[in-house]
């Protein structure tokens, strides 16, 4: 499994609003020129966001955007599954029938414990957390 730029961009955008949680960031320019992400590709991530109940979207000459809970509520999990969708580390895992072998797999058992100890690791991880780290 590799994290898509869209799902590593979500989660940068996330940090930046969590980092500056009394703040409502006015552009997606300032996200973007921050990170270096083309602000086009970050107005449909942040629009993911929106819909995910992540991040609140403010219309209008005061408008922008904000986290839509505190930080602390939000797990890298829940961005990353809002922009890339659940994550399986292996297809038998979103759907044994798309896999011949899921009836007597010997590796199925390995791809789950794997799989939970991937999601445990970005659940735990929340963006209160990441926001007081430094770099």
């Amino acid at each position: 499994m590799q994290v898509t730029r869209e799902g590593d961009y979500g989660i940068r955008s996330v940090l930046y609003l969590a980092r500056q949680p009394f703040k409502k960031i006015s552009f997606v320019t300032e996200i973007s020129e921050d990170y270096k992400i083309p602000r086009s590709f970050l107005a449909k991530i942040l629009q993911k966001l929106v819909r995910a109940r992540l991040v609140r979207s403010y219309r209008g000459v005061k408008g922008g955007f904000s986290l839509a809970k505190q930080a602390r509520d939000i797990c890298v999990l829940d961005v990353l599954e809002a922009i890339e969708g659940k994550l399986y580390l292996n297809v038998c895992l979103m759907d044994k029938k798309k896999c011949g072998f899921s009836r007597h797999c010997p590796t199925h058992d390995m791809w789950m414990t794997a799989q939970g100890k991937v999601v445990e690791v970005l659940k735990k991880t929340n963006f209160d957390d990441l926001a007081r780290q430094k770099g």
